[in-house]
């Protein structure tokens, strides 16, 4: 992929101080034409925050530039997280805040008239939220209309994005999470695919049974909280159900008890049953995998998917990638592959959802 004349773009805007015409208003976070998608606490509503990779705001404006507020929780002091931005139907581009509370003209020199601007956290809750303040510009008009449908994606690092954007560091120097970009994972693209509405579920080193790199918590246990990393405050499923979610777990798990691995997945998927219980699940086999490893998980999916038709739930199915995908850093899928896995994910769920 392609990301010189973007990195260039990015970095004119970031260092951009723009000059507010005098016809053009501050829009707080709190106003009902900015939307939010994704799992955001409202607590404060001037200033909502978010922490899951893929969390996604939607504006729609008048005017010849667009201004973003955000504040970054700056968790470990010098961590800034990166965001993907895209404008109009032109490319994405992804942009690193700088500090705590960062100033980021989004568009400028645009043809007067309406646009449109979609700002989505690349990076996850390990890296620290992000609140939104609010935005410049000359008139800030009603959203368009959410999509209809709507796909939730459960995982690990693979979910998230992790390792597969390169483009402006390479892999293994300066920080661990500077190749995230959750916009540009499997999942993003494929409910962009199929013109869907998306919420990424997912942690990087997390396990159904056994999560890696000195993690204490198992996606069972942080499932139904916003902030996933530190296991805190409580979402409300009411707010998004989804008509298809994927679950993407055991890369991190490893080859573990077969009982206790299945009995574990079970019990998981019948409490996501009671969060959702008109969605179709589809278990997914985990993309990177080495052949020891993606043998036995898919074993473990077709028992899992077996046992959950015999209990009576016919609406879980299962989809295996058609093959490894790992030359990102870390051996985690490049963009490319990214792309390769949305596509194969997409010709699958449209076919199975009739979309």
């Amino acid at each position: 992929m392609k990301f010189i004349s973007l990195l260039v773009l990015v970095i004119c805007f970031q260092n951009a101080t723009a000059s507010v015409n005098s016809d053009s208003s501050f829009f707080r976070a709190d106003h009902p034409n900015i939307q939010f998608t994704g799992r955001v606490d409202f607590s404060d509503i001037t200033k909502p925050t978010f922490w899951a990779p893929g969390v996604y705001i939607s504006i729609r404006f008048n005017g010849t530039y667009c201004i973003a507020e955000l504040n970054d929780e700056e968790r470990w002091g010098k961590s800034h997280n990166y965001i993907e931005v895209k404008v109009d139907n032109q490319p994405a581009y992804r942009i690193q805040t700088k500090g705590k509370n960062n100033r980021i003209v989004l568009a400028s020199g645009l043809k007067k008239g309406n646009h449109n601007i979609v700002i989505c956290k690349n990076t996850e809750a390990e890296i620290g939220y992000l609140q939104l303040v609010g935005f410049t510009c000359k008139k800030l008009l009603s959203p368009p209309k959410k999509l209809s449908r709507k796909i939730e994606f459960i995982g690990n690092s693979i979910t998230c994005g992790m390792g597969n954007d390169d483009s402006a560091v390479p892999c293994n120097s300066k920080e661990w999470y500077d190749q995230h970009n959750a916009y540009m994972a499997y999942g993003p693209l494929t409910a962009r695919n199929l013109k869907a509405q998306w919420q990424l579920s997912s942690v990087s080193g997390i396990g159904l049974i056994h999560s890696c790199c000195n993690k204490t918590s198992v996606m069972p246990q942080v499932f139904d909280k916003i902030n996933m990393t530190e296991n805190t405050l409580p979402w409300n499923f009411k707010n998004y159900q989804p008509d298809v979610l994927t679950v993407c777990l055991g890369q991190n798990d490893g080859i573990q008890d077969s009982t206790a691995f299945c009995n574990a997945y079970i019990k998981f998927l019948t409490s996501i049953r009671s969060y959702y219980p008109k969605t179709r699940i589809v278990l997914l086999s985990s993309p990177m995998a080495g052949p020891g490893l993606d043998s036995v998980l898919k074993k473990y999916i077709l028992a899992v998917k077996l046992s959950m038709l015999i209990s009576g739930d016919k609406m879980v199915t299962s989809y295996f990638f058609s093959q490894r995908y790992y030359k990102g850093c870390d051996s985690h899928p490049n963009a490319e592959e990214h792309l390769e896995m949305a596509k194969e994910l997409s010709l699958f769920l449209q076919k199975r959802m009739n979309w």
